[in-house]
């Protein structure tokens, strides 16, 4: 029977729980999180050194002592470990760093969403969480679940002006932040050869923003070429199954922006053309390498960056940085007045160099504009490609790269669900349940700020709780209690992999979340946290204010008012670690 990727990787049907050794397991800054949990589970040596990739890039160089430590303590950890992929502070971001280790064929997890930025190597590769990656440490294995796959099938050539980015922002705009949740993205068609591995590696990262597993390119000639060598890949078979299939013509593709405050809020660029802006950020994970920096000077071309507008260059990685100063790029940027900041990731969630002031618009290359994503809830923020962000940062405003500009309109642009207004009565407590259900895509730099990381660890849920859901509903934190129950809307914990929120939810006791959909990273953290999770939209959709909420895990029953609702019963592995109330323990009695 003809078999997908994901399929063929794992060697079993799409549904199917297997357990798996990853090839490589990336962490980053949050690597002394994961020691701590790593110790909790009973850990001294990890299983196996040459599984892990280590790299400090979120907050790179330290901008407090506090972090210092951290970093510290994390070189302290890989000497003692023999872990010999460690990249320090200025090396560059985890996944840029990631292009020197994915190979065709691999199975890689890390514990941060972008992790699936190495599918544009022919990998199999998935973000987890940071409690998941500490058992990966001391086990070497984890579960995985066989995802549905999705096959997009691109024809034509990008035209002048538009770039991989505008082909990821038409695909999130057509699908939608939650569109291709837990599935794996499959790349065919003749387009595909069109595209530079750099362009592979942004509709890679950008996966995680319409909810996919991973996305995948094939080992082709355009790979072989970048890695200097023809290794075998793995690819589907023709006729294999797929849950949906796309086609796109690349050609028709425009330059687009993402606008406040989500990513699927998908426009033409045309529509926000001369637009005001005051910061325009190039770099990030999504487009930080090579060729964003000389279509970013390109666009730039000996003019100066508008007065009182901020232009900050991040390169993915200091040879990215050291190649961009060969070319004269550096020297351009500087004397344009743009500042050219150390290799890491800079202001993107909002704790490195770069934070925005109140009322400042944002033009922004990286892969999330979250209200406060970027450490300021009164800035805003659009995605854009790196030659649009120069362009803009050059005239003040909103600008279209194409010499001709344009008119168009985004054909596929989508119904926002109503701004998450913090106060609102509606989100009051009432009878131990928790109303959150018209509030769609609600995202883990709402629950727990990206800025608060790295101050209060994951491993300390008491320090967590008082900050749990500050950026959404600031009474949540105040008012909780054990035994309480969460409604929550679509694309639940969408985001970012960090996994403070499931820790502090299970640490208020909460007796259960459900939801319409939920992101798949947060239902793995959940789980993880012994946080119990359930998928029910008809149950979500039974409630109103008032009613009373139980939830029987034996019997398989929801009750919501009067109305008693079945439910699909929690796998018997996944509720043994709900019992033991999370992986750290029921790994500890392993």
């Amino acid at each position: 029977m003809p078999r997908t990727f994901v399929e063929k990787i794992f060697d079993a049907p799409e549904g199917a729980i297997v357990f798996k050794r990853p090839d490589l397991i990336l962490s980053h800054d949050n690597s002394a999180s994961i020691r701590k949990t790593f110790g909790q589970m009973g850990g001294k040596k990890v299983h196996d050194p040459e599984q892990l990739v280590v790299v400090l890039d979120h907050n790179a160089p330290p901008t407090n002592a506090d972090l210092a430590n951290t970093y510290h303590s994390i070189r302290e950890f890989v000497k003692q470990q023999g872990i010999s992929k460690f990249h320090d502070a200025g090396s560059g971001i985890c996944h840029q760093l990631m292009a020197e280790y994915a190979r065709p064929g691999m199975v890689i997890v890390g514990s941060d969403s972008h992790t699936c930025t190495a599918g544009a190597f022919n990998a199999m590769a998935a973000g987890i969480d940071r409690t998941e990656t500490a058992g990966l440490w001391l086990r070497g294995e984890t579960w995985f679940r066989v995802p549905e796959s999705l096959k997009i099938n691109l024809s034509g050539r990008l035209k002048q002006g538009v770039f991989g980015k505008d082909l990821s922002l038409w695909i999130i705009g057509i699908l939608g932040s939650a569109g291709a949740n837990y599935m794996s993205i499959e790349y065919h068609g003749k387009g595909v050869k069109s595209l530079t591995i750099s362009d592979r590696m942004t509709l890679a990262n950008l996966a995680s923003e319409m909810g996919a597993k991973n996305a995948v390119f094939p080992a082709d000639k355009v790979l072989h070429e970048y890695l200097g060598e023809k290794v075998e890949g793995t690819w589907a078979d023709q006729g294999a199954n797929y849950v949906h299939e796309i086609h796109i013509d690349m050609a028709e593709v425009y330059p687009l922006v993402a606008a406040p405050h989500h990513v699927d809020n998908v426009m033409a660029l045309a529509e926000v053309a001369g637009m005001d802006i005051h910061q325009g950020v190039i770099g990030t994970c999504t487009n930080g390498r090579i060729e964003d920096l000389r279509e970013a000077a390109a666009m730039i071309n000996g003019k100066k960056i508008k007065p009182g507008v901020q232009l900050l260059v991040i390169p993915a990685s200091r040879d990215i940085y050291l190649q961009a100063i060969k070319e004269g790029l550096v020297t351009q940027f500087l004397e344009a007045g743009a500042n050219v900041l150390s290799s890491s990731c800079g202001p993107c969630l909002g704790t490195g160099q770069g934070i925005p002031a109140d009322n400042v618009r944002v033009i922004s290359s990286a892969n999330r504009n979250f209200l406060g994503r970027m450490g300021n809830k009164n800035a805003e923020i659009y995605l854009a490609s790196p030659a649009a962000v120069a362009l803009s940062a050059v005239h003040g405003k909103i600008k279209d790269p194409r010499k001709l500009g344009g008119a168009e309109k985004f054909p596929f642009r989508r119904i926002q669900s109503r701004s998450m207004t913090i106060g609102d009565e509606e989100f009051r407590r009432e009878k131990g349940v928790w109303n959150y259900s018209d509030c769609d895509n609600l995202n883990t730099d709402q629950m727990f700020a990206g800025s608060l990381t790295y101050k209060v660890p994951s491993s300390e849920p008491e320090g967590i709780l008082p900050h749990l859901f500050e950026g959404f509903d600031p009474r949540f934190a105040k008012e909780v209690q054990a035994g309480d129950i969460i409604l929550g809307g679509e694309n639940f914990g969408c985001g970012s992999s960090r996994e403070h929120p499931a820790v502090g939810l299970a640490h208020a006791g909460i007796k259960a979340v459900i939801v319409k959909s939920i992101n798949r990273i947060f239902y793995r953290s959940a789980i993880n946290q012994g946080l119990p999770l359930i998928v029910h939209p008809d149950a979500v959709r039974a409630y109103h204010l008032g009613d009373r909420v139980e939830v029987d895990f034996e019997t398989g029953t929801i009750m919501v008012g009067k109305n008693k609702i079945p439910f699909e019963a929690v796998p018997d592995k996944l509720m043994e670690i709900l019992k033991m109330k999370g992986l750290v323990n029921w790994i500890r009695q392993q």
